[in-house]
């Protein structure tokens, strides 16, 4: 057995089970091991950042890691900004980076680069072994890395004559996991003082905290002591519909996100860190809570979201029961005629599939959606975490390899998607049902806006020919079908209803190319 092969056991031993790739001349050997491995299913992605956002969606929904094999530090590069989007969003991830022979390094070929360098910013463990028996070894720590409470991004650098060697040494025993760390009473117990204090005060909730068992529990510490509950804008996963919690979400827009979190004595942060603005603006401020608001960081990285949030309900007496749900809402299909960012969302809202899965990339467009669908069946939203586009559709296959059975809706803006379109042929390759609801308005409806908010100006067609998407238009119905869709153009409310319930009828993926 080579390193190559037993890496891969190593990994199937470990639970991991699925392995998103785009490999080359280096990962060969690794490649090879999949035809001697069962158990790890390997899926190609046409670039590497369809590999890094499929990663990061399975993990959301798996809640636990999937590999990447990518090629060299330029194939680690490219699937960047995926890395981002899931270290802000707590994901379980492990690349393994194929690297040159360690005796070939010397001769600086031409894709020879400093891997450690490009993963360092993404990463929160990088292995580089010196043996095939270290190799293992530092598989296991990979591993235990991703797994911890809050997640992980580890990278697994594999040199090629360490992958084709053969294993002949016995391999160290990995250390016991580390526990989670436990909670910090001190800070608990100041922070329940806060609630009780009577001084208007939010519980603001993040990262893994979205899930239902510790969103139900934070709704009844909120609902127990009268804070108000927010969630972080885009939270990584969020479970929704009739009988769970409706946490109000901290608004993208500064101005608005101001004066709804100004008033507050009292900020607990659980999952996340007090919100800030995502960019500078001139006469702005760059974050929202009063300087006279007493920020309670209960939490850290470190920490297990549900233990902490059970400390502190403990703390103040509170039960899961204290949650009472809301009402719900019965949703009506749009009316008849032109499709706007209010009916396409009211449309999905309606017919949300029990155990349905959003993964949202719609930016401006999605806003309504996630309105509406509050009442909408049972169902999970994945958010654009670290606002780096390019994650939506890649994010639905990984959801739709995590989660067979279920399907994934993707709403999806026209100029993120191009960033990584290729991921429609994988999800056409493994026959997934995903569903891409691409709403094309032709621009970049967002950065118009920004424009206006960061006092730019910008009024001839020389400066906006940037954030237009026209000139030649893009027609995501023939690119659909070029990879495999099934894809349909819908211009009004009727078709689009039509063609998405029939979507969500047959098996394998679809695009629905939404013309606002």
């Amino acid at each position: 057995m080579n390193v190559s092969e037993a890496i891969l056991r190593e990994l199937v031993e470990l639970g991991v089970e699925a392995c998103f790739g785009n490999p080359g001349t280096s990962e060969m050997h690794l490649v090879a091991s999949f035809d001697r491995v069962g158990g790890l299913r390997p899926i190609l992605g046409l670039f590497e950042g369809v590999c890094t956002g499929a990663a990061d969606g399975y993990a959301r929904m798996a809640g636990k890691p999937a590999a990447t094999l990518l090629h060299l530090g330029p194939g680690l590069g490219n699937g960047l900004a995926n890395l981002h989007n899931a270290k802000r969003g707590q994901s379980r991830v492990i690349n393994l980076v194929g690297d040159h022979a360690t005796y070939h390094r010397k001769y600086d070929a031409p894709l020879q680069s400093d891997i450690h360098s490009i993963a360092k910013p993404v990463s929160d463990w990088i292995g580089d072994p010196a043996s095939g028996e270290d190799a293992i070894l530092r598989t296991r720590q990979a591993f235990d890395m991703a797994m911890r409470p809050n997640g992980g991004i580890s990278t697994l650098i594999v040199p090629a004559d360490i992958a084709w060697s053969e294993m002949n040494g016995a391999v160290s025993k990995a250390g016991p996991r580390k526990a989670a760390k436990a909670v910090d009473m001190a800070l608990v117990r100041a922070a329940a003082a806060g609630l009780r204090s009577g001084e208007p005060s939010v519980l603001l909730i993040g990262g893994h905290a979205g899930l239902e068992k510790p969103l139900r529990l934070a709704a009844a510490i909120a609902a127990k002591t009268g804070a108000r509950l927010f969630s972080d804008t885009f939270v990584p996963r969020l479970s929704r519909g009739p009988g769970l919690p409706r946490p109000e979400r901290v608004p993208y827009l500064g101005e608005m996100a101001s004066m709804m979190m100004g008033g507050f004595r009292h900020a607990i942060m659980v999952g996340t860190k007090a919100p800030v603005a995502f960019f500078a603006y001139p006469g702005k401020p760059s974050t929202f809570l009063s300087p006279d608001c007493k920020v309670h960081d209960v939490w850290n990285a470190e920490l297990d979201v549900y233990d902490v949030l059970a400390a502190l309900a403990d703390e103040l007496g509170v039960k899961a029961s204290d949650f009472v749900a809301p009402a719900s809402d019965r949703i009506e299909l749009p009316s008849a005629g032109k499709l706007t960012i209010e009916s396409i969302g009211t449309a999905v809202a309606a017919l949300m599939p029990e155990g349905g899965i959003i993964s949202d990339e719609a930016i401006t467009g999605g806003l309504w959606a996630f309105i509406a669908s509050q009442n909408a069946r049972p169902h999970d939203w994945l958010s654009l975490t670290g606002g780096a586009i390019g994650d939506g559709i890649p994010m639905a296959v990984g959801a739709a390899v995590a989660c067979p059975g279920r399907p994934v809706i993707n709403l999806q803006a026209d100029g993120s998607a191009m960033y990584t379109i290729q991921g429609l042929w994988t999800a056409a390759r493994e026959n997934l049902h995903v569903i891409s609801i691409l709403l094309n308005n032709k621009t970049y409806a967002i950065l118009n806006m920004e424009l206006d908010r960061v006092g730019a100006t910008a009024q001839s067609e020389r400066s906006r020919s940037l954030l237009s998407l026209d000139k030649p238009a893009i027609d995501f119905t023939a690119m659909g079908r070029a990879m495999g869709v099934n894809a349909v153009r819908a211009e009004d409310n009727e078709t689009l209803v039509q063609e998405l319930k029939r979507a969500l009828a047959e098996p394998g993926p679809h695009l629905i190319e939404a013309m606002m």
